[in-house]
Protein backbone atom coordinates (compact mmCIF):
# COMPACT_ATOMS: atom_id res chain seq x y z
CA UNK A 1 0.00 0.00 0.00
CA UNK A 2 1.53 3.57 -1.02
CA UNK A 3 2.05 6.52 1.00
CA UNK A 4 0.46 9.77 -0.09
CA UNK A 5 0.86 12.89 1.26
CA UNK A 6 -1.39 14.93 2.79
CA UNK A 7 -3.30 17.90 0.89
CA UNK A 8 -1.80 21.42 1.76
CA UNK A 9 -3.53 24.14 2.87
CA UNK A 10 -3.10 27.68 0.76
CA UNK A 11 -1.40 29.66 2.41
CA UNK A 12 -3.11 33.20 3.18
CA UNK A 13 -2.14 36.20 1.90
CA UNK A 14 -1.74 40.11 3.83
CA UNK A 15 -3.42 42.51 2.05
CA UNK A 16 -2.78 45.93 3.24
CA UNK A 17 -5.33 48.24 2.82
CA UNK A 18 -5.28 51.96 2.76
CA UNK A 19 -6.89 54.03 5.03
CA UNK A 20 -10.32 55.56 3.55
CA UNK A 21 -9.75 58.80 4.69
CA UNK A 22 -6.10 59.08 3.22
CA UNK A 23 -7.44 58.19 0.14
CA UNK A 24 -9.74 60.83 0.44
CA UNK A 25 -7.21 63.16 1.48
CA UNK A 26 -4.60 62.36 -1.39
CA UNK A 27 -8.18 63.05 -4.00
CA UNK A 28 -9.06 66.43 -2.95
CA UNK A 29 -5.18 67.47 -3.03
CA UNK A 30 -4.63 66.78 -6.15
CA UNK A 31 -8.13 68.14 -7.67
CA UNK A 32 -7.45 71.32 -5.37
CA UNK A 33 -3.48 71.51 -7.46
CA UNK A 34 -5.47 71.23 -10.76
CA UNK A 35 -8.25 73.76 -10.45
CA UNK A 36 -6.85 76.44 -7.96
CA UNK A 37 -9.60 78.21 -5.67
CA UNK A 38 -11.67 81.45 -6.72
CA UNK A 39 -9.88 83.47 -4.25
CA UNK A 40 -6.64 81.97 -5.83
CA UNK A 41 -7.44 83.58 -9.08
CA UNK A 42 -5.81 86.92 -9.87
CA UNK A 43 -8.10 90.06 -10.42
CA UNK A 44 -7.17 92.02 -13.05
CA UNK A 45 -5.07 95.70 -12.28
CA UNK A 46 -7.52 98.96 -13.05
CA UNK A 47 -5.30 99.47 -16.33
CA UNK A 48 -5.82 96.23 -17.37
CA UNK A 49 -9.84 95.83 -17.16
CA UNK A 50 -9.63 99.14 -18.49
CA UNK A 51 -7.75 98.22 -21.41
CA UNK A 52 -10.10 95.25 -21.81
CA UNK A 53 -13.18 97.10 -21.12
CA UNK A 54 -12.87 99.50 -24.23
CA UNK A 55 -10.96 96.62 -26.90
CA UNK A 56 -14.10 94.29 -26.24
CA UNK A 57 -16.84 97.67 -26.71
CA UNK A 58 -14.28 98.47 -29.87
CA UNK A 59 -14.93 94.62 -30.99
CA UNK A 60 -18.90 95.45 -30.23
CA UNK A 61 -19.28 98.40 -31.97
CA UNK A 62 -17.90 97.21 -35.33
CA UNK A 63 -19.58 93.50 -34.88
CA UNK A 64 -21.34 93.35 -38.64
CA UNK A 65 -24.42 90.77 -38.96
CA UNK A 66 -24.33 88.29 -41.12
CA UNK A 67 -27.56 87.89 -42.95
CA UNK A 68 -31.19 89.24 -42.68
CA UNK A 69 -33.07 89.43 -40.56
CA UNK A 70 -30.25 91.29 -38.70
CA UNK A 71 -32.52 91.80 -35.42
CA UNK A 72 -32.32 87.90 -34.66
CA UNK A 73 -28.97 88.91 -33.24
CA UNK A 74 -30.26 92.16 -31.79
CA UNK A 75 -30.48 89.93 -27.76
CA UNK A 76 -27.55 88.67 -27.88
CA UNK A 77 -25.46 92.01 -28.92
CA UNK A 78 -27.38 93.45 -25.83
CA UNK A 79 -26.02 90.70 -23.34
CA UNK A 80 -22.71 91.31 -24.43
CA UNK A 81 -22.29 94.56 -23.94
CA UNK A 82 -24.28 94.38 -21.04
CA UNK A 83 -21.74 91.51 -19.66
CA UNK A 84 -18.77 93.57 -20.59
CA UNK A 85 -20.04 96.47 -18.46
CA UNK A 86 -20.90 94.28 -15.68
CA UNK A 87 -17.58 92.89 -15.60
CA UNK A 88 -15.98 96.50 -15.39
CA UNK A 89 -18.23 97.66 -12.34
CA UNK A 90 -17.46 94.21 -10.39
CA UNK A 91 -13.83 94.59 -10.75
CA UNK A 92 -13.04 95.79 -7.66
CA UNK A 93 -9.90 97.92 -8.27
CA UNK A 94 -12.46 100.26 -10.58
CA UNK A 95 -14.89 101.57 -7.97
CA UNK A 96 -17.69 103.44 -10.11
CA UNK A 97 -19.67 106.28 -9.48
CA UNK A 98 -23.85 107.59 -10.05
CA UNK A 99 -22.64 109.36 -12.97
CA UNK A 100 -21.08 106.40 -15.02
CA UNK A 101 -24.12 104.31 -13.95
CA UNK A 102 -26.35 107.00 -15.17
CA UNK A 103 -24.80 107.56 -18.42
CA UNK A 104 -24.31 103.98 -19.03
CA UNK A 105 -27.56 103.24 -18.34
CA UNK A 106 -29.33 105.89 -20.64
CA UNK A 107 -26.97 104.95 -23.29
CA UNK A 108 -27.71 100.90 -22.77
CA UNK A 109 -31.95 102.29 -22.88
CA UNK A 110 -31.27 104.06 -25.86
CA UNK A 111 -29.95 101.39 -27.95
CA UNK A 112 -32.59 99.03 -26.76
CA UNK A 113 -35.32 101.59 -27.89
CA UNK A 114 -33.27 102.06 -31.73
CA UNK A 115 -33.04 98.35 -31.90
CA UNK A 116 -36.51 97.49 -31.24
CA UNK A 117 -37.60 100.28 -34.11
CA UNK A 118 -35.53 98.59 -36.14
CA UNK A 119 -36.91 95.05 -35.71
CA UNK A 120 -40.50 96.20 -35.58
CA UNK A 121 -39.46 97.79 -39.50
CA UNK A 122 -37.48 94.43 -40.03
CA UNK A 123 -40.80 92.66 -39.23
CA UNK A 124 -42.80 94.60 -41.98
CA UNK A 125 -40.45 93.43 -44.88
CA UNK A 126 -42.91 90.45 -45.71
CA UNK A 127 -45.96 92.94 -46.24
CA UNK A 128 -43.75 94.67 -48.54
CA UNK A 129 -42.37 91.72 -50.34
CA UNK A 130 -45.84 91.15 -50.73
CA UNK A 131 -46.94 94.42 -51.49
CA UNK A 132 -44.39 94.48 -54.39
CA UNK A 133 -45.38 90.70 -55.85
CA UNK A 134 -48.94 92.31 -56.36
CA UNK A 135 -48.08 95.36 -57.65
CA UNK A 136 -46.04 93.35 -60.30
CA UNK A 137 -49.02 90.82 -61.20
CA UNK A 138 -50.94 94.14 -61.09
CA UNK A 139 -48.07 95.95 -63.67
CA UNK A 140 -48.18 92.23 -65.69
CA UNK A 141 -51.70 92.50 -66.79
CA UNK A 142 -51.65 95.99 -67.50
CA UNK A 143 -49.05 95.54 -70.43
CA UNK A 144 -51.38 92.14 -71.47
CA UNK A 145 -54.51 94.04 -71.73
CA UNK A 146 -52.36 96.76 -73.59
CA UNK A 147 -50.57 94.17 -75.78
CA UNK A 148 -54.01 92.09 -76.76
CA UNK A 149 -55.58 95.80 -77.47
CA UNK A 150 -52.73 97.26 -79.75
CA UNK A 151 -52.28 93.41 -81.48
CA UNK A 152 -56.49 93.63 -82.25
CA UNK A 153 -56.28 97.39 -83.38
CA UNK A 154 -53.02 97.09 -85.64
CA UNK A 155 -54.44 93.52 -87.35
CA UNK A 156 -57.93 95.80 -88.32
CA UNK A 157 -55.88 98.54 -89.96
CA UNK A 158 -53.43 95.99 -91.19
CA UNK A 159 -56.35 94.69 -93.14
CA UNK A 160 -58.12 97.73 -93.95
CA UNK A 161 -54.34 98.88 -95.61
CA UNK A 162 -53.94 95.43 -97.14
CA UNK A 163 -57.47 95.70 -99.08
CA UNK A 164 -56.28 99.30 -99.92
CA UNK A 165 -53.41 98.35 -101.28
CA UNK A 166 -54.88 95.57 -103.80
CA UNK A 167 -57.74 97.99 -104.91
CA UNK A 168 -54.62 100.79 -105.60
CA UNK A 169 -53.06 97.53 -107.65
CA UNK A 170 -56.40 97.21 -109.81
CA UNK A 171 -56.67 100.64 -110.42
CA UNK A 172 -53.35 101.01 -111.55
CA UNK A 173 -53.19 98.11 -113.73
CA UNK A 174 -56.43 99.92 -115.32
CA UNK A 175 -54.71 102.92 -116.15
CA UNK A 176 -51.67 101.42 -117.91
CA UNK A 177 -54.37 99.68 -120.23
CA UNK A 178 -55.78 103.19 -120.72
CA UNK A 179 -52.95 104.37 -121.35
CA UNK A 180 -51.98 101.97 -124.06
CA UNK A 181 -55.33 102.15 -125.70
CA UNK A 182 -54.33 105.67 -125.99
CA UNK A 183 -50.84 105.05 -127.01
CA UNK A 184 -52.01 102.29 -129.40
CA UNK A 185 -51.99 102.43 -133.79
CA UNK A 186 -56.22 101.28 -133.44
CA UNK A 187 -58.56 103.68 -132.06
CA UNK A 188 -61.51 101.90 -131.71
CA UNK A 189 -62.61 103.87 -129.08
CA UNK A 190 -63.38 107.86 -129.13
CA UNK A 191 -60.37 109.93 -127.43
CA UNK A 192 -62.92 111.69 -125.79
CA UNK A 193 -64.21 108.63 -123.87
CA UNK A 194 -60.87 108.05 -122.89
CA UNK A 195 -59.40 111.10 -121.44
CA UNK A 196 -62.75 110.88 -119.36
CA UNK A 197 -62.44 106.81 -118.60
CA UNK A 198 -58.60 107.66 -117.94
CA UNK A 199 -59.50 110.77 -115.72
CA UNK A 200 -62.43 109.41 -113.77
CA UNK A 201 -59.41 106.25 -113.08
CA UNK A 202 -57.05 108.60 -111.93
CA UNK A 203 -59.51 110.09 -109.29
CA UNK A 204 -60.72 106.85 -108.17
CA UNK A 205 -56.64 106.31 -108.06
CA UNK A 206 -55.85 109.42 -106.17
CA UNK A 207 -58.96 108.96 -103.71
CA UNK A 208 -57.64 105.67 -102.62
CA UNK A 209 -54.25 106.95 -101.99
CA UNK A 210 -55.64 109.17 -99.89
CA UNK A 211 -57.37 106.85 -98.23
CA UNK A 212 -54.31 105.21 -97.72
CA UNK A 213 -52.62 107.36 -95.81
CA UNK A 214 -55.37 108.32 -93.77
CA UNK A 215 -55.76 104.99 -92.44
CA UNK A 216 -51.87 104.67 -92.25
CA UNK A 217 -52.23 107.89 -89.88
CA UNK A 218 -54.95 106.40 -88.04
CA UNK A 219 -53.05 103.48 -86.89
CA UNK A 220 -49.93 105.59 -85.63
CA UNK A 221 -52.51 108.04 -83.80
CA UNK A 222 -54.46 104.73 -82.73
CA UNK A 223 -51.55 103.25 -81.28
CA UNK A 224 -50.32 106.57 -80.08
CA UNK A 225 -53.03 107.07 -77.76
CA UNK A 226 -53.44 103.34 -76.70
CA UNK A 227 -50.07 103.51 -75.60
CA UNK A 228 -50.43 106.57 -73.76
CA UNK A 229 -53.69 105.53 -72.41
CA UNK A 230 -51.83 102.33 -70.51
CA UNK A 231 -48.81 104.72 -69.94
CA UNK A 232 -51.20 106.42 -67.64
CA UNK A 233 -52.64 102.99 -65.84
CA UNK A 234 -48.94 101.85 -65.50
CA UNK A 235 -47.23 105.02 -63.99
CA UNK A 236 -48.75 104.50 -60.52
CA UNK A 237 -48.06 100.86 -60.81
CA UNK A 238 -44.59 101.41 -61.75
CA UNK A 239 -44.15 103.87 -58.96
CA UNK A 240 -45.49 101.60 -56.21
CA UNK A 241 -43.19 98.91 -57.36
CA UNK A 242 -40.03 101.40 -57.04
CA UNK A 243 -41.38 102.51 -53.54
CA UNK A 244 -41.80 98.85 -52.35
CA UNK A 245 -38.10 98.01 -53.85
CA UNK A 246 -36.44 100.74 -52.20
CA UNK A 247 -38.02 99.89 -49.05
CA UNK A 248 -36.56 95.96 -49.15
CA UNK A 249 -33.69 97.78 -49.95
CA UNK A 250 -33.72 99.59 -46.82
CA UNK A 251 -34.41 96.80 -44.78
CA UNK A 252 -32.36 94.62 -46.32
CA UNK A 253 -29.20 96.60 -45.46
CA UNK A 254 -27.95 96.44 -41.19
CA UNK A 255 -29.75 99.45 -39.94
CA UNK A 256 -28.60 98.84 -36.61
CA UNK A 257 -24.50 99.20 -37.39
CA UNK A 258 -23.92 102.86 -37.19
CA UNK A 259 -26.34 102.94 -34.49
CA UNK A 260 -24.39 100.28 -32.59
CA UNK A 261 -21.27 102.26 -33.04
CA UNK A 262 -22.63 104.98 -31.79
CA UNK A 263 -23.29 103.09 -28.62
CA UNK A 264 -20.24 102.22 -28.03
CA UNK A 265 -18.50 105.03 -28.71
CA UNK A 266 -20.78 106.52 -25.85
CA UNK A 267 -19.55 103.61 -23.09
CA UNK A 268 -16.75 104.08 -24.19
CA UNK A 269 -16.61 107.91 -23.82
CA UNK A 270 -18.25 106.99 -20.10
CA UNK A 271 -15.39 104.65 -18.80
CA UNK A 272 -12.64 107.21 -20.05
CA UNK A 273 -14.91 110.21 -18.18
CA UNK A 274 -15.06 108.11 -15.06
CA UNK A 275 -10.89 107.33 -15.08
CA UNK A 276 -10.36 111.59 -15.67
CA UNK A 277 -12.59 112.12 -12.68
CA UNK A 278 -11.59 109.09 -10.64
CA UNK A 279 -7.74 110.39 -11.61
CA UNK A 280 -8.72 113.82 -9.92
CA UNK A 281 -10.17 113.21 -7.19
CA UNK A 282 -7.37 113.50 -4.07
CA UNK A 283 -6.49 110.40 -2.50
Amino acid sequence: MGYSHPPTKPRRTIRQYKPLREAKEKKRLRRGYAQPNEEERQIPSEQEIVQDTLKRLHILGNQKFGVFPYSEHFDRWIKSVEAVLAEFVANPNIGIDDEFTQETTLTLNSIKTTLDLIQRRETTVNQEVYSLSEAKVKLQKINNQYAAQASTMRGQKNSEIRHLNREIALIKQQLDGVIKQKTGFLHLRSKKKREQEEISIVEDLTNRQNELELAIMDLKQSQRALREEFDRKREPVAEEIKKYQKRIEELEVDGSLEERWFACEALADAVNMFLQRKAAKPN
